[in-house]
């Protein structure tokens, strides 16, 4: 475990000279949302102020609701509707199975079901929904035919309107896939390059603990957290399983005509900035980053300096932002390191909450 130690260290010290240049953050945490133990990963806030909540069936979650759901109110509301939201398997191609990803973009909301719940073993294809927030409506939906059921474990995705395409995390393959949103035909790229994979060696040490499953192996994940600016240009990406940053300008990955390895020298390592699940970018170009091992959320801002905007104990394993009209971050605790499938003893402490960063 000198490995890990080493990169503990390392992130210690980040995490010092971040609070050291911007002083001690006087953000704090207000809690928006709770959800019983219902287990919130995803989170996105429509140009409206809507906004929309993944629950994925998967990670030991103690009790089960929607896929998706809206917070109307206060309340959780099926979305878009009960229908989608009955859990199918024999009609997996017609109802949610594992929603875990949703990004409001403009007038639309793109939902990732990736389908296989975890630790199934029944190897089912993913989709990408493509739902208009005007009327509610299922518009397309992508199935990723031409990737073998069970191939990928499709994390996340960004949607690059400019380029008609969407790119999604794998960490299953280490890879980035590239969906043609007019074909609906994929290309995966960067598959077990060093950007995409977790470091050798490299435990999750979280809570006084190594973060290993109930057999003894460590957790571990790849390609996993993506952000995409708002113009479009700059695609970050990285591994839970370790600490750097990486990022591509997007006209690269729309380039057909470039092999990986042409590809690969394209990719920009912008250096340590700890552990992070998570990743949004803000009109501005920053990119902000969970840190399941501080419990603390931080800020890369484009001339590689990083803050710490908020730290505090109840974030635990914060696990996706989403920005809102009025430029209120929020945040979803998954605290999936204390969940069944990792520890003897189940730790999660409940509620489930959804939080605001305020000043």
């Amino acid at each position: 475990m000198i490995e890990r130690r080493a990169a503990l260290a390392v992130m210690a010290g980040l995490g010092l000279q971040a609070c050291a240049a911007s002083g001690r953050p006087e953000n704090r945490l207000v809690e928006v949302a709770s959800f019983g133990r219902r287990q919130p990963v995803g989170i996105t806030v429509s140009e409206t102020g809507r906004m929309f909540v993944t629950f994925p069936r998967q990670s030991g979650s103690a009790e089960f609701r929607y896929a998706l759901a809206e917070m109307v109110r206060g309340e959780e509301v099926p979305y878009p509707d009960a229908a989608w939201n009955s859990y199918t398997p024999a009609d997996a191609d017609n109802h949610f199975m594992n929603v875990q990803a949703a990004i409001a973009q403009g007038d639309v909301l793109w939902v990732l079901d990736a389908v296989q719940p975890f630790g199934s073993g029944t190897p089912s294809a993913s989709k990408l929904m493509k739902v208009g927030l005007s009327n509610n409506k299922v518009q397309r939906i992508y199935r990723f035919e031409d990737i073998a059921p069970g191939a990928a474990a499709l994390n996340d995705v960004r949607v690059d309107a400019r380029r008609n395409l969407a790119y999604l995390s794998d960490p299953k393959r280490s890879a980035i896939v590239i969906l043609d949103l007019t074909s609906g035909r994929t290309r995966t790229v960067l598959e077990g390059s060093r950007p995409t994979s977790a470091a050798p060696g490299f435990v999750l040490h979280i809570d006084g603990q190594d973060v290993m499953h109930t057999g003894g192996r460590p957790f571990v994940s790849n390609a996993n957290g993506i952000a995409l600016t708002h113009d479009g240009r700059w695609f970050y990406f990285r591994a839970i399983n370790q600490e750097n940053l990486y990022r591509i300008e997007t006209r690269h990955l729309a380039d057909t005509l470039l092999s990986d390895a042409e590809l690969l020298a394209q990719v920009q390592d912008l250096g340590k900035v700890g552990v992070s699940h998570g990743m949004l970018a803000d009109k501005e170009g920053n990119i902000y980053l969970s840190d399941s091992i501080h419990y603390a959320i931080n800020r890369w801002s484009p001339d590689g300096r990083v803050t710490r905007l908020v730290q505090d104990p109840r974030l635990s394993w914060p696990d996706t932002f989403a920005i809102g009209p009025d430029g209120t971050l929020y945040v979803t605790a998954a605290q999936i390191n204390r969940t069944a499938a990792f520890n003897t003893q189940e730790r999660v402490e409940y509620p489930y909450r959804l939080y605001k960063v305020v000043h």
